[in-house]
């Protein structure tokens, strides 16, 4: 079976660079598949080129601007070897060149879905999250199957559309034995030792992910004996450090980088989600598979997945403020739905080949 995949990821984690563990993932595919070619919106200046490693091709478009994305990816799609399938990572600007692709070579169309964008905080983060919400009723009433990653997001997708395409939940995958078994590092627990207790938050810094919020929640409720360590970057990192300084609470937050996270888990007493939405939760996952608490919007399958769940900034407040006074101290992650990663490659796999069954 030949696949035909059309991603937007472009971070360096992602699937156009070598050895990452999105790449890693995509050569599990292309091994069960036989053949997968994914072509891959990306910019010049991202420094991505083309690789081959057995069963698995890479083609970035390489444009000049992000306008250019979806001729681009035409344009390399065309000269490919005609694909039995054509699977798009989202439902939005991949979905609609995905559809343009798959109608050309008369190949079904397999459209995944990460994002809660049926949130109402969704459409109000800006006007081109609603125009996308537009285009993905469009592409998933063209797809012969939908993979989501929440119970959550294939009920919103029920609610509002009449599809009669199959939807099929299937989480991200998350290497929970990583997360689990992790050794504390030393050197990190006495850097922190001086504090009482450590709030985590992992996350990219964008507005969606509201870190702010959990930045007031901590600078209001949590003791001054406690610290808020943050991982991740984003655009919002230099207006967080401002935030941080008029709350006064500049000396007890530390903005950090990591590969890996593991560590930062097993040095966390309690970790922090304060997103608007979210399609999963990954780092809700990897929290608790570490054993410890969550306290998080109620986005994504918090609930299902044993976080301490708050629907206002008051109720995240109260939440943090029964923690420190003697909330749990270890967790347990519930439903999660994998037991290896073999299973979960499997189940991917037969999900995007049942499209040739269901046309």
């Amino acid at each position: 079976m030949r696949v035909l995949q059309i991603s937007s990821d472009r971070s360096k984690r992602g699937v156009l660079y070598y050895g990452t563990p999105a790449f890693k993932r995509q050569e599990a595919y292309a091994r069960q598949f036989g053949n997968l070619d994914i072509v891959g919106f990306s910019l010049k200046n991202d420094g991505a080129g083309t690789i081959e490693a057995g069963a698995l091709r890479i083609y970035p478009t390489g444009s000049s601007s992000r306008i250019l994305y979806g001729w681009d990816a035409f344009r390399i799609a065309r000269k490919l070897p005609k694909p039995d399938i054509v699977s798009v990572q989202d439902p939005f600007e991949t979905g609609l060149i995905g559809w343009w692709i798959a109608r050309r070579f008369g190949a079904p169309l397999h459209a995944q879905v990460h994002t809660d964008f049926l949130s109402p905080e969704y459409a109000k983060l800006s006007l081109v999250n609603r125009f996308r919400i537009f285009i993905a009723g469009f592409v998933l009433r063209r797809a012969s199957r939908v993979r989501v990653v929440s119970e959550r997001i294939r009920l919103g997708i029920e609610t509002r559309y009449t599809l009669r395409t199959p939807i099929t939940v299937l989480p991200i995958f998350v290497d929970i034995e990583h997360f689990r078994w992790r050794l504390p590092d030393e050197m990190l627990a006495t850097r922190f030792q001086q504090f009482s207790a450590r709030v985590l938050i992992v996350s990219r810094l964008e507005p969606e992910k509201d870190v702010g919020a959990a930045v007031r929640v901590f600078g209001e409720y949590a003791p001054e004996s406690a610290c808020l360590i943050v991982i991740g970057n984003g655009s919002m990192r230099e207006s967080l450090e401002k935030l941080s300084e008029s709350l006064h609470i500049r000396g007890r937050i530390f903005f950090e980088d990591a590969e890996d996270v593991a560590s930062y888990y097993k040095l966390a007493d309690v970790v922090l989600l304060t997103s608007k939405y979210e399609g999963y939760g990954l780092a809700i996952v990897e929290a608790l598979a570490a054993g410890k608490p969550v306290i998080s919007t109620d986005v994504g399958a918090a609930r299902e997945l044993g976080a301490i769940v708050a629907s206002s900034f008051e109720e995240l407040g109260e939440r943090m403020v029964d923690w420190f006074k003697g909330g749990l101290r270890k967790a347990l992650l519930h439903a999660y739905p994998y037991k290896n990663f073999e299973e979960y490659v499997r189940a991917y796999c037969d999900d995007v080949a049942a499209c040739t069954h269901t046309q």
